[in-house]
């Protein structure tokens, strides 16, 4: 229990900068099955462990794998990290523990804080080459759920329906199963064969997948609604927020998720479009959070020759989390906080060649809160850049099959549900993004989780109101 005292936190290796900005391969190696167990020692066991409680969205029994993995009993640890996580080895590599689980660790005072989230990968990964798998149900209900949308929402939700014996059938307009894992996150902080490899176990417990379909183009979505038992939508929210509708179609300004998206597909040797080419080019990322990050490191590794980002507030205040920060000014990215755009800048032929920002001092609130942004008035500068790319969050794309199938929105566009995760539609449920508007990937895991436990609970107490009406 007192281990902390005698072994310090260590991160897991990086690989040096000047190597890994060559390829998309992840940056850190996994820990060894020994440093796994040393630095999960480390935890305290705590009586109320903040960790799990009030740190991780999905309510992990992280000390419990802990010790286990600590104990060197692989199976187990995995077992339990397996049990309340749709895909523990994900969230492991991509979730902001500094925000979360770490950042609530009780040894936060001075000491360090448990790894979790690297020792999370290392029991899922040594689990996996030993075989081992996680639990779905041989037994089958006959029931099944329709899922729009193969993103973090959908597969969790997926996830826990298979565990009840409830055919998930998934409908995705993409050409791979993942959204934003496969599509919105590149590989250097998730290998893509991490998510294949969970959509096949997904498959082979009896997932079916139904890839470029679109709802109001392939399908109807009252089709969908009238063949299956409940619908979960896990539609995401994935439209970029611009600065001016008027020129933000520039050929050289990129919006981040497209931009991200094509260079997956190129990595992937898919057609993609040859537009989003930032080699040799001088790169301008508006924007502070963890997307700003994917874009920066991506246009390194794509050969561009300078790429600097650009952030309204001071680093401390900066959304994204601070490894990600880290690792970009590792690999060659300038970083200027404290300044904000105002507009493009064009020559006399309405070619896009800069943005005009302006200086900004954070200003703190009378009793508390996020400190406010005041621009300085006269600060105004000119920056130019081959390539703007635009990474200023993201909102609800509108689709019309919602409206159109008695699906309520709010102000915002995001979908209503009650507090069991139902929408307007009797029997429609929905989570994620498409909900909370642009959030994290582990809450959209925990939507998922929720929604597939208020679909089981609606769909099986029908099948009992049925019995019942027939006897």
């Amino acid at each position: 229990m007192y281990e902390f005292t005698k072994i310090e936190r260590i991160e897991p290796t990086k690989r040096p900068s000047n190597e890994r900005i060559k390829n998309f391969n992840e940056i850190t190696e996994v820990y060894t099955g020994d440093e796994a167990a040393s630095q999960a020692s480390r935890c305290l066991q705590c009586g109320n462990p903040y960790c799990s409680s009030t740190g991780c969205p999905l309510s992990n029994n992280i000390p419990q794998w802990l010790k286990f993995i600590a104990d060197k009993d692989l199976d187990l640890a995995f077992q339990i990290s397996n049990e309340t996580s749709p895909y523990p080895e994900l969230l492991g590599r991509i979730c902001p523990h500094d925000r979360l689980c770490e950042g609530a660790c009780t040894l936060n005072d001075g000491h360090g804080a448990v790894t979790i989230g690297s020792i999370e990968v290392s029991v899922n990964e040594k689990g996996f080459a030993k075989g081992l798998k996680p639990e779905f149900s041989d037994q089958k209900t006959g029931k099944r759920v329709a899922i729009i949308g193969s993103g973090p929402a959908g597969l969790a939700c997926a996830t826990f329906l298979l565990r009840a014996g409830v055919t998930p059938v998934v409908y995705e307009k993409a050409d791979q199963a993942g959204g934003l894992f496969v599509y919105g996150i590149p590989g250097f902080k998730l290998e893509k064969e991490a998510v294949k490899r969970r959509v096949e176990l997904l498959l082979e417990a009896g997932m079916e997948l139904h890839l470029g379909t679109e709802i109001g183009k392939d399908i109807t979505f009252q089709e969908i609604y009238d063949k299956h038992d409940a619908v979960f939508l896990g539609l995401g929210a994935m439209e970029g927020r611009v600065l001016g509708y008027d020129t933000y179609n520039a050929d050289n300004i990129y919006m981040a998720v497209p931009f991200l998206t094509n260079i997956q597909k190129k990595l992937d040797e898919l057609p993609y479009d040859k537009k989003y080419q930032v080699k040799g080019k001088k790169i301008l990322v508006i924007g502070g959070g963890d997307t700003a990050m994917d874009c920066v490191r991506t246009s390194i590794r794509e050969g561009a020759a300078e790429v600097t980002c650009v952030y309204r507030r001071d680093e401390e205040n900066m959304p994204g989390s601070r490894k990600e920060v880290l690792s970009a000014k590792e690999e060659g990215v300038e970083f200027i906080y404290q300044t904000t755009p105002k507009s493009f800048v064009a020559d006399k032929d309405q070619n896009i060649y800069g943005v005009k920002f302006a200086k900004t001092q954070l200003v703190e609130p009378v009793g508390g809160g996020r400190a406010s942004i005041q621009e300085i008035e006269g600060s105004e500068q000119v920056m130019e850049a081959d390539i703007i790319i635009l990474a200023l969050g993201f909102k609800n794309e509108k689709l019309p099959f919602l409206t159109e199938n008695g699906i309520e929105l709010n102000d915002w566009g995001a979908i209503k549900v009650d507090e069991n995760y139902q929408t307007s539609r009797n029997g429609v449920y929905a989570g994620g993004d498409g909900v909370r508007g642009a959030d994290l990937v582990v809450t959209a895991a925990l939507d998922g989780r929720e929604a597939a436990m208020n679909i089981l609970e609606a769909i099986f107490q029908e099948t009992s109101a049925e019995v019942n009406n027939a006897l």
